[in-house]
C-alpha cells in the first residue's frame, strides 16, 4: 500500500485503499475521454493524487462546505472529499464541471468511492453563490478571474486554496492591481518550483 506523505496530514488504510481505486479509475477513464495529459498517466498517485491531497492540511478543521471549480478529472475535488470523508464526515464537497462527459465520469466515481460530494455541470461564473467556506481550483485560469470566482462564492471568512506553478508571480502581482486579499504560500510537495496559495479577506479595488 502506497503512502500520501503529505506532512500534517494522516490518513487511514481505508482512505488510501479508496484513493487507489481513484488512482485506478481515472487511469481507465483516461482511455476513453482524455480526463488527464498521456504523459501523467503514468504518475497519477504523485502527480494528481499527492499533489491534490495536500490542499487539506491547509483549510480550517473541521472543513465547511467545500466548492472545487473545474474539477475534471477530480482534482482535486474527489481526493478531498476522499480524505475528508474521514477527517471532516459532516463538510459536503461540491465539484463543478462544465464538461458534461467529466461531469458523468465524476458522478461515477463519487457513486464507486462512495463520498458524500456532489457535482454541478455548470460554469464558476453561472453557478449561484455558493456560501462556501473553501473554495479550490486547480489548473482553471489565471489568478485576477479566480479570484472573481471566490468573491463570488466564499463566504465572509472563507479561504480560497488556488496551486499554482512557478510563473505565479507575474499572475500575483496581476492580481493586486484589481483585488486587495490576504496571501500566504505554501510550497508544493510535489514540484519545489509550484506552490499552494491560501487568500482570504478578497475585497475588488
Amino acid at each position: 500500500m502506497r503512502e500520501l506523505g503529505v506532512p500534517g496530514l494522516d490518513v487511514s488504510r481505508e482512505t488510501l485503499e479508496r484513493l487507489a481505486s481513484l488512482e485506478d479509475l481515472v487511469d481507465k477513464w483516461t482511455r476513453r475521454i482524455n480526463l488527464i495529459a498521456p504523459d501523467s498517466r503514468a504518475d497519477i498517485w504523485n502527480r494528481h493524487i499527492r499533489d491534490s491531497a495536500q490542499l487539506v492540511p491547509l483549510a480550517p478543521r473541521p472543513a465547511g462546505p467545500w466548492l472545487d471549480l473545474g474539477s475534471g478529472a477530480g482534482f482535486p475535488g474527489l481526493v478531498v472529499a476522499t480524505i475528508l470523508a474521514e477527517h471532516s464526515p459532516d463538510t459536503l464537497v461540491t465539484l463543478v464541471e462544465s464538461d458534461t462527459r467529466k461531469a458523468t465520469f465524476l458522478r461515477t466515481a463519487i457513486r464507486t468511492l462512495g463520498l458524500d460530494a456532489e457535482v454541478r455541470t455548470d460554469r464558476a461564473e453561472a453557478l449561484p453563490p455558493h456560501n462556501a467556506a473553501i473554495v479550490s481550483a486547480r489548473a482553471l485560469a489565471p489568478l485576477t478571474r479566480l479570484l472573481g470566482f471566490a468573491d463570488r462564492h466564499l463566504a465572509a471568512e472563507g479561504i480560497a486554496l488556488l496551486p499554482k506553478g512557478r510563473a505565479r508571480a507575474p499572475e500575483i502581482d496581476e492580481a493586486r492591481a484589481n483585488w486587495d486579499f490576504a496571501l500566504s504560500e505554501t510550497r508544493s510537495i510535489t514540484d519545489p518550483e509550484a506552490a499552494i496559495l491560501r487568500i482570504e479577506r478578497i475585497v475588488r479595488v
